[in-house]
């Protein structure tokens, strides 16, 4: 692929993913199935661009996403930045590195991966940062098990949509 069509493709997937994070925003949804919705959807475009436009690529937009989440004030602290980025770089590296063995294991490979990352960063970031406990609780619980959800949903959308695309 020329490297024109690559920025291309990988700048319409950015815009996808910032479109389907700010969903939460014109769609009004309980906040808990807005993270299963959006987070799956997220997930999706990360696994797609690493797919169809590489890891450097894919790479950039698991660390821009975060970055504007953090404008949008859906991060509290801008340090939350660094582990969200972290989880999706891992998300999309164990995909890629352990496809070839198989699409099944590489989500779930992926998926436990960000999930522990995100999981075992943000016991320990709330150990070292002083958060309302109410604040801490929330934050845990999503970096908890529904990690684990939008995980497996998004490789399963991303699988979906790849086979639709040239």
């Amino acid at each position: 692929m020329s490297e024109h069509k690559v920025i291309t493709r990988a700048a319409l997937l950015l815009a996808l993913t910032l479109i389907f994070q700010s969903l939460r925003f014109f769609i009004p949804l309980p906040p808990f199935l807005s993270t299963f919705i959006i987070g799956s959807l997220v997930n999706a475009t990360l696994l797609i661009a690493a797919e169809k436009v590489g890891l450097w690529p894919a790479l950039m937009i698991a660390a821009i996403a975060p970055m504007v989440a953090y404008f949008q004030q859906l991060l509290p602290l801008p340090v939350f930045i660094v582990p969200v980025a972290l989880g999706n770089a891992v998300y999309i590296s164990l995909f890629l590195t352990s496809l070839r063995w198989g699409r099944v294991l590489a989500v779930t490979l992926g998926t436990a991966g960000k999930a522990g990352i995100l999981y075992g960063a943000f016991v320990w970031l709330l150990t070292v940062i002083a958060v309302p406990p109410k604040l801490a609780a929330g934050i845990m619980l999503a970096m908890s098990w529904p990690q684990l959800v939008t995980g497996i949903f998004g490789g399963i959308i991303a699988s979906l949509v790849v086979r639709r695309i040239r």
